[in-house]
């Protein structure tokens, strides 16, 4: 599933954190923005590390999920505009 995780941090050694987390399992679209391509099992540990790093009354974390259908739907405008497209692996 594509997940789109946007974030806003209140502190930036956190804000710092949470794109180095998202990083690591996704590509930035937009500065607060990224585009993950998860299943269940690895976005709920995901989730669960970018939930440890904020503090809950100052900062805001959102994901949302996207079907198959819906992210090859998704329109894209401008050059320097960078989506993904889900990884697909053929063993032989």
């Amino acid at each position: 599933m594509l997940r789109l995780i946007a974030y806003d941090i209140a502190d930036p050694k956190r804000l710092h954190r949470v794109a180095e987390v998202c990083e690591d399992f996704g590509v930035r679209v937009q500065n607060s923005l990224f585009e993950c391509w998860l299943e269940e099992e690895q976005f709920g540990k995901f989730w669960g590390r970018l939930a440890g790093l904020i503090h809950q009354d100052q900062d805001r974390l959102v994901a949302y999920t996207l079907d198959s259908g819906a992210a090859r739907k998704r329109l894209v405008a401008g050059a320097t505009m960078q989506c993904t497209e889900r990884p697909t692996c053929y063993i032989l």
